[in-house]
């Protein structure tokens, strides 16, 4: 690793996480481009955790405040177990609490329904992921899928639910569709945010429940990659060039991300599907012409 090819896949990570048009699917052509194939599993963890961080800065409030009820809904089932047992065996009624007493408690359990089916997904397509990953027809037919999702998303109309509206079963949906968009060339956030405007959600709600949803899978697809490092060796060059690409994707992933909120809101997203849709049919024309 040095500290170009470092700073490339930063700006590509930061770029691509947020904006729709698939991080993947981006940071696949380039390794294939590139000769970084058997690039290191670590730097791609990294990458990532720094995108995860600025969605955290944009979202800070929002993310203290569902840090904070997910511990209290924690706390209130703890109560409800040991009311239920006392119950049990004292013979009286148990005494249960509201678990769900609040928008952001709402929330809450709204991210878990969404990452299950993500969860689920995601484990039965691992090694289909990995194999594809750095495959340029793939990637490129997603990539054309993608331009045709995001080139819906513009005439889509107006939905208006927002956290108070939106329903467990929307949360599922869209869960599905992050799953489903493991695969490279598919943008997360367009096919989240997408999914999100087909179930009637109000598209700055849509944009920010795609992209705080993005949290817990990337965090639990993270922990499942650590065991995938094994023995990989780092050099004190290496850490040096690491911390450098993480610095590059953090700063730009933040100024990406507070752009797409703007962009979907707008009816922008058509630029990005003409986009992908020229970027995939010229990785479909590249891979034939390289075999």
């Amino acid at each position: 690793m040095n500290i170009l090819k470092a700073v490339l896949m930063g700006v590509v990570q930061g770029l691509t996480e947020f904006l729709p048009v698939s991080s993947s699917g981006h940071l696949g052509l380039v390794k294939g481009l590139f000769g970084m194939e058997n690039g290191s599993i670590l730097f791609d963890i990294l990458l990532h955790l720094a995108t995860l961080l600025a969605i955290c800065v944009v979202f800070y409030k929002d993310v203290l405040k569902l840090a904070v009820e997910f511990f209290g809904i924690c706390r209130d089932v703890i109560f409800n177990i040991a009311s239920f047992g006392k119950s049990l065996s004292g013979g009286k009624s148990p005494e249960y609490v509201r678990v769900i007493s609040s928008s952001y408690r709402k929330f809450v359990l709204m991210l878990i329904i969404s990452t299950i089916p993500t969860g689920i997904i995601g484990l039965f397509m691992k090694d289909i992921v990995e194999f594809t990953s750095s495959n340029l027809l793939v990637t490129g037919i997603c990539l054309i899928c993608t331009g045709l999702i995001l080139g819906l998303s513009d005439f889509l109309g107006d939905g208006d639910k927002k956290l108070k509206e939106t329903g467990y079963i929307d949360a599922f949906a869209i869960g599905t569709a992050q799953g489903v968009a493991t695969l490279p060339g598919l943008s997360r956030s367009g096919s989240t945010i997408v999914a999100g405007l087909l179930c009637g959600l109000d598209r700055k709600f849509a944009a920010k429940y795609s992209f705080i949803m993005s949290i817990p899978a990337v965090l639990g697809a993270l922990v499942l990659e650590l065991s995938d490092i094994g023995n990989e060796s780092v050099t004190a060059g290496d850490v040096g060039c690491y911390l450098v690409g993480m610095i590059v994707a953090a700063v730009i992933g933040f100024f990406a991300l507070r752009l797409v909120m703007n962009l979907v809101v707008s009816r922008y997203f058509k630029y990005f599907a003409v986009y992908c849709g020229v970027i995939g049919l010229l990785s479909v024309i590249l891979y034939f012409v390289r075999e």
